[in-house]
């Protein structure tokens, strides 16, 4: 049975605080599968803030209801599971073997019970998770064209949603593994569907990886371009990008001008 409830519209994955109390306002009157799902999502939230240990104690009460329920509280139920012990919330001393094992097995279960009902967007979401557990630049590779090739094949709104992240972090991958040419393919893609959609911190987040691999090729001046219009577009929103100082540091090391380099070293 589909949700009724709007899962993605009630995440805000920069505040978790705040999506957390969405979900809790949500399941007031929820039942059945709906409320097991939102359940996990709030299981979620915690792991973002890195509660693991609370993150489990809700996503145990999913747990003992899971032999009843349909397809969707179980896919979601292991992949949280699987964030518990290893994702991107965790720090590198936390991710022993038995702990990535664990995340292993959870996030193979998930991929099952979600390929097995056709909940494409969940699928995709636990191959994507694997490049937590195989972090090598090759297997990072795979796992993600795996995701985008699922992507791909799939005829579900949701499941396309995926292609903009899943670019954009095989493109890392490929930066890891000193294939710029291919990295830099895949991040161009990245950016216009990002563009595309409105999303203004993705698109951000796509120009600074363009030009971090610009500069990884030795194309300075370029990569300077577009760092510097970058760090002129949040001095005018009233922010600043620490990661952006950064390059800008590193690439005026690059061209020799040590005085620029100093300047953006000391705002980074």
């Amino acid at each position: 049975m589909p949700m009724s409830v709007d899962v993605l519209g009630l995440w805000n994955f920069g505040d978790p605080e705040l999506s957390e109390r969405r979900f809790r306002a949500a399941l007031e009157g929820a039942e059945g599968d709906d409320r097991l799902v939102l359940l996990t999502q709030i299981a979620r939230s915690y792991g973002l803030r890195r509660d693991f240990e609370g993150a489990r104690a809700v996503l145990s009460e999913v747990e003992a209801e899971l032999s009843s329920s349909g397809p969707e509280p179980k896919a979601r139920y292991w992949l949280e599971l699987g964030r518990t012990y290893c994702s991107a919330a965790h720090t590198p001393e936390t991710q022993t073997s038995d702990a990535i094992e664990l995340a292993r097995g959870a996030y193979t279960r998930a991929f099952e019970i979600a390929q097995a009902a056709r909940l494409d967007y969940l699928s995709i979401d636990a191959l994507h998770m694997m490049t937590m557990v195989d972090t090598g630049a090759e297997s990072q590779i795979e796992w993600n064209r795996r995701a985008l090739s699922y992507m791909e094949r799939s005829d579900q709104a949701e499941a396309k949603k995926w292609e903009g992240s899943l670019r954009n972090n095989l493109g890392y991958a490929l930066h890891l593994a000193g294939r710029y040419d291919e990295a830099l393919v895949e991040f161009e893609k990245a950016l216009a569907l990002r563009i595309s959609s409105g999303n203004v911190g993705g698109t951000r987040v796509g120009k600074w990886m363009i030009a971090w691999t610009l500069r990884a090729m030795g194309r300075y001046q370029e990569a300077l371009e577009m760092q510097l219009a970058l760090d002129e577009e949040y001095e005018e929103a009233g922010e600043s990008d620490p990661y952006v100082r950064a390059e800008l540091e590193h690439l005026y090391r690059a061209l020799g001008d040590e005085e620029r380099a100093e300047s953006y070293a000391s705002k980074a």
